[in-house]
């Protein structure tokens, strides 16, 4: 018999004869000659109330039914006379699919701390929070893929072991087929090793996507980056998700546009497609959630120089309103992107043509020969979540770059031929799948919105 999901059998239209319904014990209640179970499959927030009597086939194994056991329940979906729930489950029979030891299991009817829970992710997704935040994940990957498919972008798959380092920043990763309790002498070791040379985990798709971009027009590479950052801040993981997608015959207005298109189409579709799991983190995670939602789909996001940006906090710095002092040519930090998001403009923020001497070589120089056409996305509460530009597509410029910032142009032989041969104007930028999960759920920790975090010192599975 066919299983029926418990989000399914809450939605029916009317009773149901005979069902078959699979899952894990939430609470048990039992009253004389008949139990109270709460059933949850995963598929939803809600649970279904099923109702044993003690004298049905197998339930003399109901002194072993506990919290957290897995159970099958076979019967008749009725009208419940409880409140608050519509249907219940009149058991017919009864089969323990797997017991948990009430001693031992650890989740009990209480609230944990995430903290607690972080120590046993193998667990936690069978708790409310996390796993309508899983719930909501899977949804938010969809509507990724969804947006992009309905304005005829192609999904590629960029490389996840590379030779090269996309951001210049030195934080990779290495990969290597090398035994370590008995590697060659040095001088050898890159030749030996598995692919002939040095070989790392990515922390970016762009650069092969520009390859793809500058064939098909318009693709987007979704997947795993990882970062060797020593980082124990809430905002930082060594392995996350990064959107990037690229565009040929697109300039940096155009770059902007898509950035906020996506958000905004992201946000609505959670909202419309996760309302019940959503309205739990704005019950018990973040009273604000829905205000700070309102924000950025409520219009058009700002678009500010970043000289601009500046001379906005350099003010407000006079004020004392920051720990840390802007300086003109160096990035902003989180709090200056939230004083101009939440603060000055209450709205959503685009900060653009940032100084040529802190971003990558690969970003389009400017007609002023000082800045380059980079934008950030800036949020509430979560600051850059989106990081892009125009990209360079003129061979003597890029060449130049490369060559003031020390890079080996035989190594990008195969990136500057895209500028040698049909070279067009395009752009593209990265962003923070986990961060825009963090903003829209209100949940303060990247550890959490992975279900498997890798951090420093950190491992499990």
């Amino acid at each position: 018999m066919r299983r029926t999901k418990v989000w399914t059998a809450l939605q029916a239209e009317g009773p149901l004869d005979d069902i078959l319904v699979k899952g894990w014990v939430r609470t048990k209640r039992d009253s004389k000659g008949f139990s109270f179970l709460e059933i949850n499959d995963g598929s939803c927030l809600h649970n279904l109330q099923a109702v044993v009597d003690h004298h049905l086939p197998g339930a003399q194994f109901m002194d072993t039914v506990h919290t957290g056991a897995a159970v099958s329940l076979r019967g008749s979906l009725t009208e419940s006379p409880g409140k608050g729930q519509r249907w219940e489950l009149k058991a017919t029979e009864i089969e323990l699919l797997g017991p948990a030891d009430p001693q031992t299991y650890p989740l009990q009817k209480k609230r944990h701390s995430d903290e607690f829970l972080r120590t046993i992710p193998q667990i936690r997704a069978r708790t409310n929070k996390y796993g309508a935040l899983y719930r909501i994940r899977s949804e938010l990957a969809w509507a990724i893929h969804s947006f992009f498919h309905q304005r005829s972008f192609f999904y590629i798959h960029s490389p996840i072991i590379t030779g090269l380092d996309c951001e210049g920043a030195g934080e990779l990763f290495r990969v290597t087929g090398l035994d370590l309790d008995r590697l060659p002498p040095r001088q050898e070791r890159d030749e030996q090793d598995f692919f002939g040379q040095k070989a790392y985990l990515t922390v970016s798709g762009q650069l092969t996507a520009e390859v793809m971009a500058c064939a098909l027009g318009n693709v987007y590479t979704f997947g795993p980056t990882f970062r060797a950052e020593n980082s124990n801040t809430p905002r930082h993981a060594a392995e996350f998700w990064m959107v990037e997608p690229e565009m040929a015959f697109a300039d940096l207005e155009e770059d902007m546009d898509l950035a906020e298109e996506l958000i905004t189409f992201c946000i609505g579709h959670i909202r419309t497609e996760c309302a019940r799991d959503l309205e739990l983190f704005a019950r018990f995670v973040d009273k604000d959630l829905h205000h700070a939602l309102d924000m950025v789909t409520a219009g058009p996001f700002v678009r500010l120089p970043y000289d601009q940006a500046i001379s906005i906090l350099e003010q407000a710095h006079s004020r004392k309103a920051f720990e840390y002092e802007p300086v003109d040519g160096a990035d902003l930090q989180t709090e200056h992107e939230r004083y101009l998001v939440e603060t000055h403009f209450q709205r959503p923020v685009i900060v653009y043509n940032y100084p040529l001497a802190i971003k990558p070589f690969y970003m389009r120089v400017n007609d002023d020969g000082k800045t380059v056409a980079a934008m950030d996305v800036l949020l509430p509460r979560v600051g850059e979540i989106v990081g892009g530009s125009q990209r360079e597509e003129r061979l003597d410029q890029l060449a130049a770059r490369m060559e003031d910032m020390g890079l080996d142009a035989r190594e990008y032989s195969w990136y500057l031929d895209l500028r040698r041969y049909g070279t067009v104007p395009h752009s593209g930028f990265g962003l923070g799948f986990e961060r825009l999960l963090m903003f829209i759920t209100g949940v303060h920790n990247i550890r959490d919105v992975l279900p498997f975090p890798r951090t420093p010192k950190h491992l499990q599975f």
